[in-house]
């Protein structure tokens, strides 16, 4: 089936609208219908092997919130906007987790989990003997920022604010959260909305090296 597509000219047009928008406008919401495609881009996200080794913490209670800013460098960005999102990544990655994973592509492909055995040695040779030096924590966090990019694109494409965020500690976040009890540990944050209209910086120009400086063709 072919799907209908936005032209290159509206692509681009909505990634230069985008920017790291540094004030929300706390009245404005994320509709019900727009929420549930920005969950679905996140649950969609490609990782490595299929294996999504993370969680989505979406905090709405403003007194969690209101915690939380106090460890994220007083950014009123985690509790003035419509929805903040807390990106984690598993603090084990094991076999029992690839066979985990195994159950549930056995049952959305409608196959006996002994047809991806192969596949699953593959992958449980990977963690416990990777090619090359790594370090599974690393290796998951940058899968999470895979979600994140995904996230923040398929956001401004139906015109919805975002701002990544380093900025934050992230051992408080875990403490508030209770992430290490649950197996998880904070990545990157991600505030959702709508831009403020007295956003001075939503009118500023994007400042990016000529492409003739980061792209280079062979």
């Amino acid at each position: 089936m072919s799907l209908p597509t936005p032209s290159p000219e509206v692509v681009l047009q909505q990634l230069n609208w985008r920017y790291a928008t540094k004030k929300f406008d706390a009245d404005k919401k994320i509709p019900a219908d727009v929420w549930a495609l920005l969950e679905q881009s996140l649950v969609l996200a490609p990782s490595s092997f299929g294996l999504q080794p993370w969680k989505f913490f979406v905090i709405e209670n403003p007194a969690i919130r209101a915690q939380l800013l106090e460890h994220s460098w007083g950014q009123k960005q985690v509790v003035d906007a419509s929805h903040l999102v807390v990106l984690a990544i598993r603090t084990t990655i094991d076999a029992d987790y690839v066979d985990h994973y195994l159950a549930r592509m056995a049952e959305v492909q409608g196959v006996p989990v002994e047809n991806l055995q192969k596949f699953g040695d593959v992958v449980k040779g990977f963690i416990a003997k990777p090619p090359y030096p790594l370090d599974m924590q690393d290796w998951a966090t940058r899968q999470v920022y895979i979600a994140l990019a995904q996230l923040m694109t398929v956001a401004a494409m139906v015109g919805v604010d975002t701002c990544p965020m380093e900025g934050f500690i992230p051992a408080k976040y875990d403490q508030v959260l209770g992430l290490a009890e649950l197996g998880y540990k904070s990545v990157v944050v991600c505030p959702l909305g709508y831009r403020a209209a007295d956003d001075k910086y939503a009118t500023s120009p994007k400042v990016r090296f000529p492409v003739s400086e980061v792209v280079e063709y062979r």
